[in-house]
């Protein structure tokens, strides 16, 4: 069973004056993993798309979808996929690969119906492409690995690299995932912004009970919404996003835009943010 629900796209002007409902209901993705089901939110920044399948040891397969009026899903997109569950497998193109927890596949464009299965809990990103390229598996232990922070500010964290130009090449899909240290709650201090690209997070590894205060809006006129495990947000390009979490967390970020240069980034000052 495959759910798509389409989220379109919110100038800074209209999100200055939502309460908190409608931030949630534009910009905060719940309940993605759902045993035996497909579910995918097909969003109007850049058409990125975003989900999760849970076979829960059966089989499921994505294959067409009406929103994007193609043959197949991946007909003219690009795909990253983190599993976040147990050992599962994943089968695209003629091919399939067993992925442990943490592990990232790559499917590049043309690659056909996507089949999962096994106990993975898989997380979906996925954008258009304008070339084809070959399907990856990126392993934990492949990954770019970047220290950052420091205990003293509350943000010592580790940043994995997987769908990365200095990993491996796509079109314009940048993924990795970053987790806090013992003791740290903060992700992506300094706050920044990039006009070039939209981003999603995926917040998960947390506590039932535990939340992230992510911050989001203009860097002068912010808002906030608490997260729960495995909800993920829509950051659209003109929007901040950081946030301090209760307990351990992991956050996966993807991007689409303009550009591949994950260095490219606006940032913000505390002391300059309202």
């Amino acid at each position: 069973m495959t759910h798509v629900e389409t989220r379109h796209a919110i100038h800074p002007d209209h999100a200055r004056a939502m309460d908190t409902a409608e931030l949630r209901r534009h910009f905060l993705a719940e309940g993605l993993f759902a045993e035996g089901e497909i579910r995918l939110v097909y969003t109007h920044y850049d058409r990125f798309t975003l989900g999760a399948a849970v076979p829960a040891g059966e089989e499921l397969t994505l294959d067409r979808i009406d929103e994007t009026r193609t043959e197949t899903f991946l007909e003219r997109r690009e795909m990253g996929i983190v599993n976040i569950g147990g050992t599962g497998t994943v089968a695209a193109a003629g091919d399939s690969w067993d992925m442990k927890t943490g592990d990232v596949l790559y499917l590049g464009m043309g690659s056909g119906a996507v089949t999962f299965s096994g106990e993975g809990r898989f997380y979906i990103v996925s954008a258009p492409a304008h070339r084809a390229l070959p399907c990856r598996l990126v392993t934990v232990d492949e990954a770019k690995e970047v220290k950052l922070g420091a205990v003293e500010t509350s943000n010592k964290r580790t940043i994995r690299q997987f769908i990365h130009p200095l990993v491996m090449e796509s079109c314009q899909l940048v993924l990795g995932y970053t987790s806090l240290e013992d003791g740290s709650v903060w992700n992506t201090i300094p706050s920044h912004h990039h006009d070039r690209r939209m981003e999603a997070y995926l917040y998960h590894g947390m506590d039932a009970d535990a939340r992230v205060l992510h911050l989001m809006g203009q860097p002068q006129e912010t808002r906030h919404l608490f997260v729960a495990n495995e909800q993920a947000v829509i950051s659209p390009t003109w929007s901040i996003h950081s946030g301090a979490g209760i307990g351990a967390y992991t956050f996966i970020w993807a991007m689409a835009g303009d550009n591949i240069d994950y260095t490219d980034m606006d940032f913000v000052e505390p002391k300059d943010m309202r």
